[in-house]
């Protein structure tokens, strides 16, 4: 394979905010959904989507060039596998949050260290949330992509029998936890989240109830506590918050378990070392090395028994 030119690299990264708009246009259209029976004109596509039939030709060569949708003859389209992940949710609703709000963030940030999602919008990112259900159905459902390998890496813990009441803090709609707990029948399951998180009620029975609250002022009591993708969220001050809200629910010994990246150090190609910066644009959260891992549960009254990325875990001191 020969190497990237570097002109060639550079011009992929000037590039990735226009590709990421393309991408969020086309899946907010739901182009992919429409191309699902097989190849189509785009002149039929855009007179059912009521989009500018010229525009979206143009759009759609464009992601065809990088392998999202493939033009088989002029202006005709059909899906490919990268296209076909944006039928339904998960990456069709990233694809609109990364085109869309956060977009619009990440295009003010710079160097001064403040998230920029509060100036761009008129508020932080959460209160947002709120007061947009739409956007927060879509978060909520982009959020449960990737879950077969978080699942895949729950797995890997060791569910002993003592550990009878998982906590999922932060656990959204519940579909990670209720995944593990058909996995382990021997456990019983606690999802605490906002109140306004979407869900599904029936989902839920007497092995697996929802508990609204927030993180920052208590949690349920529980016999082991994981927390997906949560902390990356927030600054060190903030995930050491909620840390020990945890810490003050749990008894010596129980288990926590992070679902979260640990950075790489040097070259070493790594989505986490982008996703750092949406972080800090978003709400100045950040992505973790080992190193600082380590020194935030050390400092906060978990003692880290395994640190690895994507899995990290801990006991209560």
């Amino acid at each position: 394979m020969s190497a990237v030119a570097p002109e060639e690299t550079v011009w992929n990264l000037l590039r990735g905010a226009l590709a990421s708009r393309a991408l969020a246009i086309v899946a907010d259209l739901r182009v992919a959904d429409a191309l699902g029976a097989g190849p189509r004109p785009v002149d039929e596509l855009a007179a059912e989507n009521g989009s500018d039939p010229d525009t979206l030709h143009r759009l759609l060569r464009a992601l065809a060039s990088d392998g999202v949708f493939a033009e088989d003859e002029p202006r005709v389209f059909r899906n490919t596998e990268a296209s076909e992940l944006l039928r339904g949710g998960g990456w069709s609703d990233f694809a609109h949050l990364f085109g869309g709000i956060w977009l619009r963030a990440v295009g003010a940030l710079d160097a001064s260290g403040s998230p920029t999602f509060p100036a761009s919008h008129g508020t932080d990112f959460w209160s947002w949330l709120a007061q947009n259900p739409e956007e927060r159905t879509a978060f909520d459902r982009a959020m449960t992509q990737g879950a077969d390998d978080r699942l895949a890496r729950l797995d890997s813990v060791d569910w002993d029998d003592g550990e009878l009441v998982v906590v999922d803090v932060g656990g959204g709609n519940g579909s990670l936890l209720l995944c593990l707990l058909d996995r382990h029948p021997q456990l019983r399951g606690v999802v605490f989240d906002l109140p306004e998180t979407v869900r599904e009620e029936s989902a839920f029975s007497e092995r697996c109830t929802f508990v609204a609250g927030d993180f920052f002022a208590h949690v349920p009591h529980g016999d082991a506590y994981v927390l997906s993708t949560i902390l990356h969220d927030w600054d060190d001050e903030h995930a050491a918050a909620i840390l020990r809200t945890v810490h003050a629910a749990a008894r010596p010994g129980t288990r926590l378990v992070l679902l979260e990246r640990v950075v790489q150090s040097g070259n070493h190609v790594q989505g986490a070392k982008w996703l750092d910066l949406l972080m800090l644009s978003l709400f100045a959260g950040r992505e973790r090395d080992e190193a600082q891992w380590r020194a935030l549960l050390d400092g906060n009254g978990w003692a880290p028994t395994r640190v690895e990325d994507g899995l990290i875990e801990a006991r209560c001191r």
